[in-house]
Order: structure tokens, then C-alpha cells, then sequence
């Protein structure tokens, strides 16, 4: 991994912020919604950014190379 960083949108985050990221698309239904159909990263201390389905994918191979993937660590206790 060559950072720890990764542009999400227009903000160059720290992987280590990433609580989660969501599966779905937002919907919520209301009129005035800017993120219908945007996936939510939410960041620690209660702040989000959002992305379109491209940029959710990008950010969850990026944390699997950061945090590793036990199913590419060859270790039989997983």
C-alpha cells in the first residue's frame, strides 16, 4: 500500500477514520435530498462523506489492502 489516504469525492481521507461504509444507496425520500443514490463513508466523530457506487467499491479494496484480508493471509486459523 503506497498510503494511507484515499480521495473520496474531493477530500483526501485517512483510512484510519473509516467507521463504515454503506452498502446500500441513500434514499430517504424527501424533495430537497442532495444524496439520493450515494453511498455514505461515515467518519469518526459523527462526520460522513459520500460517493457514487465506483467510489464506495475503490474505498472498500483500499481498506481490505490496509487492514489486510484474511482470506489472502494463507493463516488456518481463519
Amino acid at each position: 500500500m503506497d498510503s494511507p489516504l484515499i480521495l473520496i469525492d474531493d477530500k483526501h481521507v485517512p483510512l484510519y477514520r473509516i467507521v463504515w461504509v454503506a452498502d446500500l444507496p441513500h434514499w430517504c425520500g424527501d424533495k430537497d435530498c442532495e444524496r439520493e443514490g450515494e453511498y455514505e463513508i461515515r467518519l469518526d466523530v459523527e462526520e460522513s462523506v459520500w460517493t457514487s457506487l465506483r467510489g464506495r467499491d475503490q474505498v472498500l479494496e483500499s481498506l481490505k489492502k490496509w487492514c489486510g484480508d484474511p482470506e489472502d493471509d494463507h493463516d488456518p486459523l481463519f
